[in-house]
């Protein structure tokens, strides 16, 4: 609220902050095989991870629970990953906890361990929301993170910084076979 003159202006409220939109992805050789993550900022940080031998699934999973555990402040994830995006915006992780962790049919929750701690990180803080993107389009950010998430996981190795690195591999191919 401001004041002027003595007098109260209750119609000049503090708007939150916009929030940082930050782009996931992950990437695999084989699926299951060696695998990548990536999230970044436009403009901003990034970073990127890599595991001997996972699933897609999981490297998208990281990809987000990463970006969400680094950055403070309101966050927006974008991701290309349905699996990721829905189990917040249709809200799948409150039947999978109401159940003991079992989805629809009763059968155990796939990726509970990474599932479970980045429910409660995104409860917890209460300020991310999350939104989806196609891959392989014309967002040049999605493809940045998609590039960083083969990189690792092609060279097992990952890496951080500030703004666009110019030294980032291919992207993922689809419909070639050699990523999930």
């Amino acid at each position: 609220m401001r004041q002027s003159q003595g007098v109260t202006d209750e119609t000049q409220q503090t708007q939150p902050p916009a929030p940082t939109v930050v782009y996931t992805d992950g990437a695999c050789l084989g699926n299951p095989g060696p695998g990548g993550w990536a999230w970044a900022v436009a403009g901003g940080p990034f970073a990127s991870g890599a595991e001997a031998h996972t699933t897609n699934q999981r490297m998208e999973i990281t990809a987000a629970y990463e970006a969400v555990r680094a950055l403070p402040g309101p966050l927006l994830v974008m991701s290309d990953s349905t699996y990721v995006v829905n189990c917040f915006r249709e809200r799948w992780w409150a039947g999978w906890r109401a159940r003991g962790w079992r989805n629809s049919k009763r059968q155990p929750v796939a990726n509970r361990d990474l599932w479970e701690p980045f429910v409660e990180l995104v409860l917890d803080r209460g300020d991310v929301a999350f939104e989806w993107v196609k891959g392989h389009g014309d967002d040049p950010v999605n493809d940045l993170v998609d590039r960083l998430a083969v990189q690792a996981a092609t060279d097992q190795a990952g890496r951080t910084g500030e703004g666009w690195p110019a030294d980032v591999g291919g992207a993922d191919r689809p419909g070639r076979g050699r990523f999930g």
